[in-house]
């Protein structure tokens, strides 16, 4: 590591922003707030070098991510590593995609098959499986509609669908069938989390923890996963020649953009918004608000670009010096507290993977440069973290750009372990804005 910190330590200190009057870089109207804040340094030297780095040190880091098959998991399986050493949904298919688009798109493919095989008679498997099986969590806990989307995404960049057999194409289709019988809203036809926890967004403010009340939001993130569940259906059933089931999946997509679009996209406030399921809308600006829009059809260019300038891009509510928030700086509950146990903290920290999935609204709403500044900032941010600490963290302090969860003393035996996981989605963020490689995870 100390070969290439003094790379990296210049990198971060010296390069991280521009001034304003950098002649570079070119800041949009739109991006310009009351605060005038600092732009990340944009030019296509810093980018390239940027880029270059943090290709170096991901080489480094990335072996961590992956393990060779043992136990009930049967195929080679991908794990955040450092703090967590178990294979879990949404940081398998986040992993698996970044691994796809680096030429190895197998590890994706096994990734569904090591969840296929875990489902039960019903279609339940839960979000995290270990070498000695399937790990319930938090009652029944389901994994994350990520499947489909995962068996579309590999299938199509290894050129084949051979490897779909019918039984695993039959638990696939029950996975699905499951999280459609333990969570969509008849009334709606929206879909909702048992709660927070179960979304990944651990505490997440939009959703709730209260026992009390399971299932009480409908969530836009939810229904907008589904959504591409369905779409991922259809195209992998056309594929098999299951054209009944293609069908099906395709009208399933149909309805729910409809709903979506009905009943969780305010006009007024130019927003999607959650949705009690007595039919209030819950209005606050979270992170998973934006997961309609790694779509470009389930609302307009004009209201998604609208959207983004009013809440994503703006200083008063998801913009940071040091990436973009999980929640809305003006919501009571925001903070950057370092919490990892009992949950996650997604009230405020940037989170790379949530960065992530802002990156695709951005780019797909025509937000080019602001894709540039984001990746600018996340990838000069990992590598300053890397350089002090020779890992990774799964977020930061928003305002500061501290390293937060996991610390050493939130780690096994008070050793600093570190995360890798989906954090590799920054080199992706940094590939598309310095090659015009983008990893966008188009479904259609």
């Amino acid at each position: 590591m100390k070969s290439i910190s003094v790379i990296l330590v210049c990198l971060a200190m010296n390069l991280f922003f521009s001034c304003n009057h950098n002649k570079n870089v070119a800041i949009p109207i739109e991006t310009i707030t009351k605060s005038d804040r600092m732009v990340p340094n944009t030019s296509k030297t810093y980018l390239d070098s940027l880029n270059n780095e943090v290709k170096k040190a991901f080489s480094k880091l990335r072996p961590q991510s992956i393990r060779p098959a043992e136990g009930f998991i049967k195929y080679d399986y991908l794990i955040p590593a450092g703090f967590y050493k178990q294979m879990w949904d949404w940081d398998g298919f986040y992993i698996g995609t970044h691994l796809m688009s680096i030429g190895q798109p197998k590890y994706l493919k096994y990734w569904v098959l090591n969840f296929a095989v875990a489902a039960d008679k019903e279609g339940y498997v839960p979000g995290c499986v270990t070498t000695k099986g399937p790990r319930p969590l938090f009652g029944k806990f389901a994994m994350k509609p990520f499947i489909g989307q995962g068996t579309y995404l590999a299938s199509e960049k290894l050129n084949d669908y051979a490897w779909i057999s019918p039984e695993v194409y039959k638990q696939i289709k029950s996975i699905i069938n499951y999280r459609e019988k333990i969570s969509l809203d008849e009334k709606y036809g929206l879909f909702y989390w048992d709660d927070a926890m179960s979304s990944g967004g651990d505490n997440n403010v939009v959703l709730t923890n209260d026992k009390n009340q399971p299932g009480a939001i409908l969530a836009v993130d939810l229904s907008a996963f589904m959504y591409r569940e369905y779409l991922a259906m259809k195209n992998v059933a056309t594929k098999l020649g299951q054209v009944e089931d293609a069908n099906s999946y395709a009208e399933k997509a149909k309805v729910l953009k409809a709903n979506i679009t009905k009943y969780l996209w305010d006009d007024d406030a130019k927003s999607f918004w959650n949705m009690y399921r007595t039919g209030r809308p819950y209005k606050r600006v979270s992170y998973s608000n934006f997961i309609a829009l790694m779509h470009t059809d389930l609302v307009s260019q004009e209201n998604g670009r609208e959207m983004i300038k009013r809440y994503l891009w703006n200083e008063d509510h998801l913009l940071a010096p040091y990436g973009l928030r999980s929640l809305s700086k003006q919501d009571p509950d925001y903070n950057n507290e370092n919490i990892i146990v009992p949950y996650s903290n997604w009230q405020g920290p940037v989170w790379p993977v949530g960065n992530y999935m802002y990156y695709i609204a951005l780019k797909n709403y025509g937000f080019t440069e602001e894709c540039k500044q984001l990746a600018s900032t996340l990838g000069t941010l990992v590598l300053k973290d890397i350089a002090a600490y020779g890992s990774m963290h799964e977020n930061y302090h928003a305002d500061t750009g501290a390293p937060l969860a996991p610390t050493a003393d939130q780690s096994k035996g008070g050793v600093f372990t570190g995360f890798v996981g989906w954090n590799l989605l920054v080199q992706n963020m940094l590939m598309g804005a310095a090659e015009g490689d983008f990893l966008l995870l188009e479904v259609n």
